[in-house]
């Protein structure tokens, strides 16, 4: 059983742990499982714990990267369908999800709420960027993560991964290599603010009208759809929008969207009128908004993406109302 002076040490520390082990793997309920195994390692071996060689949020992190790194071996990667291949030209195309493949998953902002990971670094949390760690080896995605997210310095980062600060420094030039041209620059990303929530109402307002030339209106040109678990993703307006048309033909006209948010990124749950009348929950999406427009929408329809942002399965009108 952990005792109370325990919790109290490692405890407010158990959300930016989440957070790091998120940027390993890629999967929030993964994330879960390794903190609750980093907890448990280091309840074993507290009675070791020195606090002359490091600080306990150091300690606990070096717990955790060397937790993530164990479970990363011999594991696939986690990816988005714009990683897999080249985008489709059917928009009639069959949409079978590929349930072998362990896709990336979406991140709640609610569980940033927490003065530890609140002031989550600009840029750090995007899918985009997560997406692009996963293809790095375990070892430089820890490098990267440790040395330009969390800003540990060199030295401690080789204490914490057991190497040289030599060795930190090449991984970390190799990581920063792989990731070149892999996500928005920052000045190409619309800032969090008046104008990004104007734009995404006015995209809420077109999907529930079912406005095709609304919605297409909203985007760049070069705008990118994918929809994990589905291995499909689409580029440009004019396959956007002939994607958009196929569902609501499929799903009919009648939809509600709750906001919400995810990676720091403005989302939307999605539900659509059944049969029955009731609104179903459909998808999660969640947008890159740039100056120019929304620049990519990744649509999630996974149960455990819709559990980990507490979506229920269907929406209360009345209360929304």
């Amino acid at each position: 059983m952990i005792d109370e002076d325990f919790e109290a040490r490692v405890g407010p520390h158990r959300r930016e742990l989440l957070v790091h082990c998120y940027r390993m793997l890629g999967s929030v309920h993964e994330a879960e499982d390794l903190v609750q195994e980093t907890m448990l390692r280091a309840w074993r071996a507290r009675e070791r714990y020195d606090a002359g060689r490091a600080s306990v949020r150091t300690w606990l992190y070096k717990i955790a990267t060397n937790a993530c790194l164990t479970a990363l071996e011999g594991r696939a990667r986690r990816p988005l369908p714009s990683g897999l291949g080249g985008p489709s030209d059917d928009p009639g195309a069959p949409l079978v999800p590929a349930l072998d493949v362990p896709w990336l998953q979406p991140f709640p902002d609610a569980l940033l709420d927490d003065p530890a990971v609140r002031a989550v670094r600009r840029g750090t949390l995007r899918l985009a960027l997560i997406a692009a760690m996963q293809v790095l080896p375990p070892k430089q995605r820890a490098v990267l993560i440790l040395r330009d997210v969390l800003e540990f310095p060199a030295a401690e980062v080789a204490a914490l991964l057991e190497t040289t600060p030599a060795a930190v420094n090449s991984a970390l030039q190799r990581a920063r290599t792989g990731l070149e041209g892999a996500s928005p620059a920052e000045d190409e990303v619309a800032e969090p603010g008046d104008a990004v929530d104007a734009l995404v109402d006015r995209y809420v307002r077109s999907f529930e009208a079912a406005d095709v030339a609304g919605l297409v209106a909203l985007l760049t040109e070069d705008a990118v759809m994918e929809m994990p678990p589905v291995p499909l993703w689409y580029l440009g307006r004019d396959s956007y929008g002939r994607f958009m048309e196929r569902v609501f033909e499929m799903n009919g006209p009648d939809w509600r969207l709750v906001r919400t948010a995810a990676n720091t990124q403005p989302a939307v749950a999605a539900y659509h009128r059944g049969d029955g009348g009731a609104y179903l929950l459909h998808t999660l999406q969640v947008f890159t908004v740039t100056p120019r427009g929304i620049a990519r929408n990744v649509v999630f329809q996974d149960a455990r993406v819709f559990a980990a942002f507490d979506l229920p399965p269907v929406l209360d009108t009345a209360r929304e109302g």
